[in-house]
């Protein structure tokens, strides 16, 4: 990894002054706004409707579960040539599934459903988004990118999470859907008119065969596959911890979820923007230690003032995920970058669907302070564990 500690630092502002990474970035603050307020909605009605911690904790991330099958078949689509056309496909699907949800008693194994087919088509629109971000921003500029849009997300999922529970308390599950749905539209719009189709990209057929070749290269190699395992399972852990707020304190959960949105908005803001890379190299591993420590405190059933800065603190270890991406990125060939941060993306996300469901069936016998201590512990057994696996990555060509 680079060593200056003197290098300079890409401004938010100049990256904004970019008008295509302005409208990645516009469309995807959209799509975090609009998914929030979309599953915050459906764990309300979920758990209204249930009361099955399990079936709350499925609802909220469920979608992560379907984008692993993104990775495994067509991700290879993330590195065509015409990334525009694709990403605007995708982002119509959104929309389309977005305004099903607001469809009045729809029955609960459809709302399921619908979950699955959207995580698998956001786990393409994510590698076609984050493929398109290499190209429209210098290879140095990347970690501010992607930091800003790490930002954007917290921010975004801070305000989303009040905003739900406001809403929520004067409108109906369904009218909180529809607001979602306006926000995926004007998201369509966004990426319509500002993004471009790139010719640079060589010319690939996209399917299945080229998904499996890629990935099999990518899980055969000892570093990227020990970067992969540190950037899915802590991440999907803690996110089963989050998934467990509602059945913890089901009065105070929007506290609880805005407390780690805004920590990982401060994480992924010190990180990506202050740090150079051999900072951002060296505070990986406290990080990852940050984001699970905090809640070895819920054995203790902190007051809800003690739980909200432990779940804040451990929002800011996420910011771990920046340097890590970085050094996967340094590992990528150019022509399969796309597909590589899908795969990475899908699987990080796929991991917190695991940890969400983990985290649920636990609850169902265990109390919700007990499990989410337990998953705080696994998780930081694994970063230990996998450290010296992580640290061999810093050598070229591993």
């Amino acid at each position: 990894m680079p060593s200056d500690t003197s290098e300079p630092t890409t401004t938010y502002r100049a990256l904004l002054g970019n008008r295509e990474f302005a409208g990645l970035y516009a469309s995807f603050t959209l799509t975090v706004a609009a998914s929030t307020l979309s599953g915050f909605a459906l764990g309300t009605l979920v758990d209204e409707r249930t009361g099955s911690p399990f079936l709350t904790a499925v609802s909220m991330y469920g979608a992560t579960f379907a984008t692993v099958l993104g990775a495994m078949t067509l991700m290879s689509v993330a590195d065509g040539n015409r990334p525009r056309r694709t990403l605007v496909a995708l982002q119509c699907v959104s929309l389309l599934g977005v305004a099903a949800q607001a469809i009045p008693q729809l029955p609960l194994t459809a709302r399921f459903a619908l979950l699955l087919t959207l995580g698998f088509f956001q786990s393409l629109g994510t590698g076609t988004r984050m493929g398109l971000l290499t190209e429209v921003v210098p290879t140095a500029a990347y970690v501010p990118a992607r930091s800003l849009m790490n930002i954007t997300s917290g921010g975004t999922a801070v305000l989303g999470y009040a905003l739900g529970a406001v809403l929520l308390r004067h409108l109906t599950p369904q009218q909180v859907f529809l607001t979602a749905t306006a926000l995926t539209g004007v998201a369509l719009v966004v990426v319509a008119t500002t993004v471009r189709d790139h010719s640079i990209r060589p010319p690939r057929r996209p399917g299945l065969r080229q998904t499996w070749t890629t990935n099999t290269a990518l899980l055969s190699r000892k570093g990227p596959r020990a970067l992969l395992l540190n950037l899915w399972v802590p991440n999907g852990l803690i996110v089963g911890c989050e998934a467990l707020f509602i059945s913890y304190a089901p009065d105070h959960a929007g506290i609880l979820l805005a407390a780690g949105s805004a920590g990982m908005l401060l994480g992924d803001l010190t990180v990506g923007r202050f740090l150079t890379a051999a900072r951002r190299d060296r505070c990986a591993f406290p990080l990852r230690l940050l984001l699970a420590a905090p809640y070895l405190l819920f054995a203790l059933h902190p007051p809800l003032p003690v739980a909200t800065v432990a779940v804040f603190l451990a929002g800011a270890g996420f910011a771990a995920t920046l340097p890590l991406q970085e050094r996967l990125l340094a590992l990528t060939p150019d022509p399969v970058r796309g597909q590589v941060q899908g795969v990475e993306s899908a699987g990080r996300m796929t991991w917190q669907g695991i940890g969400a469901a983990l985290a649920g069936a636990l609850a169902q016998y265990l109390t919700p302070a007990t499990t989410i201590t337990a998953l705080a512990a696994i998780s930081l057994a694994v970063t230990l564990l996998s450290r010296p696996y992580v640290r061999m990555t810093t050598a070229k060509g591993v």
